[in-house]
């Protein structure tokens, strides 16, 4: 209950701020996020952050399948074989999101 009145306050807030600020101010904050998404520091840390992601959910899978064994749904461990193979074929070098995997 607690996290769904935080979310439409903070609806209602955002509601509140956007129609009073108007688009001028929408695009000034787009481009902001804009310049800061671009910024190489920001760039390589979201890349870090995706490759440690990966490289923890890989490990986690691995323990989970030895605890869990054959109750794994085949799908799972085709879907995850799959994204294994794709990501040895390309070599560390672009995912589906256009990041590097350095």
């Amino acid at each position: 209950m607690r996290y769904r009145l935080t979310f439409v306050v903070g609806l209602a807030v955002g509601y509140v701020f956007g129609t009073r600020a108007g688009r001028e101010r929408y695009e000034q904050l787009k481009k902001t996020a804009r310049g800061i998404s671009q910024n190489p520091a920001v760039r390589n840390t979201a890349e870090s952050a995706a490759q440690q992601g990966r490289h923890f959910a890989g490990k986690a899978y691995h323990t989970v399948s030895e605890k869990v064994g054959d109750r794994v749904p085949e799908s799972v461990s085709q879907r995850v074989r799959g994204l294994r193979e794709r990501s040895a074929h390309n070599g560390g070098a672009e995912d589906d999101w256009g990041t590097s995997n350095t």
